[in-house]
């Protein structure tokens, strides 16, 4: 139930960030914004994960290939859980002003910017290849 709340909250905040009218248009985005892009780029692969554990859980089985599909059905998983922690984190470190009007980060919420977007983008990478092996054991076209 918690998840679903912080699913929610989170989604919601990107709702609004996708939303929001560009009062201050810069020539190059925040890295506020450079992380909220990346997260906004991996979330709908949320569902992809989903539908693909689904189709690995049946293939699973004691022999070499059943445990090449549940090792594939893991790293999936994983990858759900990592953005589902991910989200939570970012989540408990800035507050919505932050995130969504741009408000200016004291120097500590500077440096948990910076962990975050190196965060984001290994959030990334892991959600790309954990798709990419799984679509590959199922023959499914990347």
């Amino acid at each position: 139930m918690k998840k679903i709340v912080l699913i929610s909250a989170l989604l919601t905040l990107t709702i609004l960030f996708s939303c929001k009218e560009e009062e201050k248009k810069t020539s190059e985005p925040t890295q506020m914004e450079q992380v909220m892009a990346v997260h906004d780029e991996v979330m709908p692969k949320m569902g992809t994960i989903g539908k693909l554990v689904g189709e690995l859980k049946s293939k699973v089985d004691t022999t070499a290939a059943g445990r090449e599909y549940e090792q594939a059905m893991r790293d999936l998983q994983k990858a759900n859980q990592s953005m589902m922690d991910w989200m939570q984190s970012f989540g408990n470190r800035f507050d919505s002003e932050e995130i969504l009007e741009g408000k200016e980060l004291t120097e500590q919420k500077q440096k948990w910017l910076d962990e975050e977007e190196e965060n984001v983008k290994a959030l990334k990478e892991e959600i790309n290849s954990s798709i990419a092996k799984a679509k590959t054991l199922l023959g499914k076209a990347n």
